[in-house]
């Protein structure tokens, strides 16, 4: 295997493992607080990411892609982060209405899935390439 072959084996590893933790525990989040709480679908997913961009950004700046790219402009790369943050947010507000709204009203877990599958792909694409690059 490559030198850049397995850098990029091992940072998808690191995601893969803190992308993991912060898309459960945003997902869960999201599904609690709408389900159990009786939160509106849309308004728990808005509480769920305010909470995970703050801890996905710690994580995914210090370990998942930790040595990847140049660090000296930390204003750019966290501003980066977060545009990058609002498109996984978009997506799972898509996801949310979509499958909760009006149209298919289906159970609050539906989204989940998307959440889950779908969002992660997208936001390591863009934060390996634009983000931490």
């Amino acid at each position: 295997m490559t030198n850049n072959a397995s850098v990029l084996l091992g940072q998808l590893v690191r995601y893969g493992l803190t992308g993991g933790f912060v898309t459960a525990l945003g997902a869960a989040l999201y599904w609690v607080t709408a389900t159990f709480f009786g939160v509106h679908p849309l308004i728990a997913n808005v509480l769920a990411y305010a909470l995970c961009v703050a801890i996905g950004y710690f994580l995914h700046s210090r370990w998942s892609f930790r040595g990847h790219g140049s660090r000296d402009n930390a204003a750019r790369r966290t501003s980066r982060f977060f545009l990058v943050s609002l498109v996984s947010f978009g997506l799972n507000s898509v996801f949310v209405w979509l499958l909760t709204g009006p149209l298919l009203q289906g159970p609050t877990w539906w989204p989940v899935v998307p959440m889950l599958f779908v969002t992660p792909f997208v936001t390591f694409a863009l934060n390996r390439r634009w983000v931490f690059a």
